[in-house]
């Protein structure tokens, strides 16, 4: 279990550094944004009690803003990431399969199933983000095509992240 606190401790420290100091002056053409710090609640382990979960959603949230001057924009959009996991992970993954696959990793839980909880989560977080951020029906059009291409570009650095450090599933 302490092993699982240092590697999430250390993985938050990381994706903030990653997002404040490298991915936040990463624009394509002021319409595409990658937020990769939200791979941080992506990754938590399935066991993580709710509560934990939406404090450490907000503890992230509420860091980035820090740095981005957004007031609140970041951390309730995390907040709302953390809730959309916890009923696409009850819908999704048996309950007696937590013992095998304690954390939804590509490596553990597979490709597909990995694509599809990235994307979807991702696409709650941007769209509720950019709409906040935004918060005018004048600006439909191109706080969609922020929130789409935005998560594109979030979902494809979370894949290839995946693809770096993937280790083959071992069946026994």
């Amino acid at each position: 279990m302490s092993r699982t606190i240092l590697v999430n401790f250390i993985r938050f420290f990381a994706l903030v550094f990653l997002q404040v100091f490298l991915l936040k002056n990463l624009t394509l053409y002021n319409l595409s944004t990658p937020y990769f710090y939200i791979l941080f609640i992506l990754l938590l382990p399935f066991e993580t009690p709710n509560l934990l979960l939406f404090a450490l959603a907000f503890i992230l949230g509420i860091t980035i803003d820090a740095f981005y001057d957004t007031p609140g924009l970041h951390a309730a959009s995390c907040v709302l990431l953390a809730f959309v996991r916890i009923l696409f992970i009850s819908i999704t993954v048996q309950k007696e399969g937590f013992d095998n696959e304690p954390e939804p990793t590509m490596s553990v839980m597979g490709f597909r199933w990995f694509f599809t909880y990235a994307l979807i989560l991702t696409l709650f977080h941007h769209f509720f983000l950019f709409n906040l951020e935004v918060f005018r029906f004048s600006e439909i059009p191109y706080t969609l095509s922020r929130f789409v291409l935005s998560s594109i570009f979030t979902v494809f650095l979370m894949l290839l992240t995946g693809f770096l450090f993937y280790r083959r599933k071992e069946r026994t």
